[in-house]
């Protein structure tokens, strides 16, 4: 009997809180109520909330039942870590898609399938049914509002359409608060666009970060595109400094998003305060010890998230390790527990950052004056994520570690010929002296660096600027290179587009490492 009442105690709940949360999401204009309102103790709601949704899991999801059977699992009261987390090889890979939805059913109409873009190796499928996508929609809906406020906004989405999470949800999401076209990664249909509609809108353009170069490159100088006004909204990988410095004299704003196709998308976002933020702790040494400690050197992306609707935890003993995520919501078909997709971050509540920074402004008041008046754009109170990324995204070398964020900062910053520059990947070769080196493999835009002068000036730039980054960025790269001046033989090898490691590529992101044969 006492089993009986608690499985309808906890559904009964379920079902309301989730009942809740659609208030928030009616209008854009709640959503930003919300989010400029939110409080700490929100937090300890949301963990109760994260709690109910993986006991009523086991109750109602077959595969999630099974998979607490075999890790030995026993009911604990409110004891969110008594539940083993998921991941993709131990539970999505273990079980069929029925198997892991409500009742041990997927709901046919108005269910949508994503596939993932394949850059962990497999493209997996995700079933998503109308609800869970209406929550999405309505989420990504309020934050674009709050963060690129305008009555004339003209989202060009070109993320990549078809079977990918982001594009199709991106475009059906926008259009609840502007006018949208799909163009997809085509840079021709969106000058064609931008020159039709001419410059009477705000534009707002959707894309994976390296996409957004492309396009910067296209646009830059054009005597027909002066008066335009321009903003850009990314996701689907990390995005550097340099790269959003690259790019901002044409696109006056930048922002990312954070998201997964396991998950979902929109899960975080950069506000005006957290890009300000991961600025300072780039730039000031008392920031980032404040904020990573005194021995991280890798500068994360800095997003804020609502726990109420994605609550994050982190493996480990401190708020430092993997992130785990419980999306609270009955909507989602293939409910997500403790689901781990390998990312790395801390998690700081907003007061908590901002008594770090009051502590850092005790003799500099100026800081805190700039960081009130960034907060004051969006006046977001969510928490913040600080994401490092995958954890094995590296190539080691002579002890340190070499990050693919790291090489493009030294690609496109300061770089006068970073306009010839389509990507590029990382990786190591072994030489005839059996040692084995960093190569960054870069591959040109088309038309660019045709001659072998000009592409071996556009290597020596590269390489000078790599290694520059990666001295002023890793005081263990530093160390080695003082201690030994073979660690600064990093080659830097040029391919006209479509060759070498970029050969027959056709993901929708850039794969960031390459093996050497």
């Amino acid at each position: 009997m006492g089993t009986f009442l608690r499985q309808w105690m906890l559904r009964i709940l379920s079902f309301g809180l989730t009942g809740m949360y659609r208030v928030y999401r009616s209008h854009p204009a709640v959503w930003r109520a919300m989010a400029r309102n939110y409080r700490p103790w929100m937090g300890d709601f949301a963990r109760l909330h994260a709690w109910m949704t993986c006991q009523f899991a086991a109750l109602d999801v077959p595969a999630y039942q099974e998979h607490l059977e075999r890790g030995g699992w026993r009911f604990r009261w409110f004891s969110l870590a008594s539940y083993p987390p998921t991941d993709k090889v131990g539970y999505v890979k273990a079980y069929p898609e029925d198997a892991r939805c409500w009742k041990g059913r997927v709901e046919v109409a108005g269910s949508v399938v994503d596939e993932s873009s394949g850059s962990s190796g497999t493209p997996y499928n995700w079933v998503r049914s109308r609800r869970e996508l209406n929550t999405v929609h309505r989420n990504v809906a309020g934050y674009t509002s709050l963060v690129f406020p305008s009555r004339r906004l003209f989202v060009i989405n070109a993320y990549s359409m078809g079977a990918w999470a982001t594009g199709t949800n991106t475009g059906i999401a926008m259009a609840r608060i502007a006018t949208v076209k799909n163009t997809g990664p085509d840079l021709d249909k969106i000058v064609d666009t931008l020159r039709h509609f001419g410059p009477r809108y705000d534009y707002l353009v959707t894309a994976y970060p390296p996409f957004l170069k492309h396009l910067r490159d296209r646009l830059a100088g054009e005597t027909w595109f002066a008066g335009y006004r321009m903003a850009a909204m990314v996701g689907g990988e990390g995005m550097t400094e340099a790269l959003r410095d690259y790019v901002g004299d044409v696109f006056a704003k930048v922002r990312s998003g954070y998201g997964a196709s396991d998950l979902t998308i929109g899960m975080g976002g950069e506000t005006t305060f957290s890009v300000w933020l991961r600025r300072r702790i780039r730039e000031d040494a008392a920031f980032r010890e404040a904020f990573l400690g005194a021995d991280e050197q890798r500068l994360p992306m800095v997003f804020q998230y609502n726990p109420l609707e994605t609550y994050l935890e982190t493996t480990g003993e401190g708020r430092t390790g993997e992130i785990l995520c419980t999306i609270n919501s009955t909507a989602v078909m293939a409910p997500k527990l403790r689901y781990n997709i390998g990312d790395e971050g801390t998690l700081l509540s907003f007061p908590e950052v901002w008594e770090r920074i009051a502590a850092l402004a005790v003799d500099r008041p100026e800081l805190l004056a700039e960081a009130t008046r960034t907060h004051l754009r969006e006046k977001m109170q969510l928490p913040l994520l600080f994401l490092y990324g995958r954890a094995d995204s590296t190539v080691s070398y002579m002890g340190a570690n070499i990050y693919p964020q790291d090489v493009e900062y030294g690609l496109y910053e300061g770089n006068p010929l970073a306009g010839a520059v389509e990507g590029f990947a990382l990786g190591l070769e072994e030489g005839a002296d059996l040692e084995s080196r960093p190569v960054v493999h870069v591959q040109l835009r088309p038309g660019t660096a045709e001659t072998e002068p000009e592409r071996e000036q556009l290597a020596e730039a590269c390489r000078a600027g790599v290694l520059r980054h990666l001295a002023s960025c890793s005081r263990d790269f530093a160390q080695s290179m003082a201690e030994d001046a073979s660690a600064a033989e990093i080659a830097v090898r040029i391919h006209p587009h479509g060759t070498g490691p970029f050969a027959g590529s056709t993901g929708i992101k850039n794969s960031y490492l390459v093996k050497e044969g």
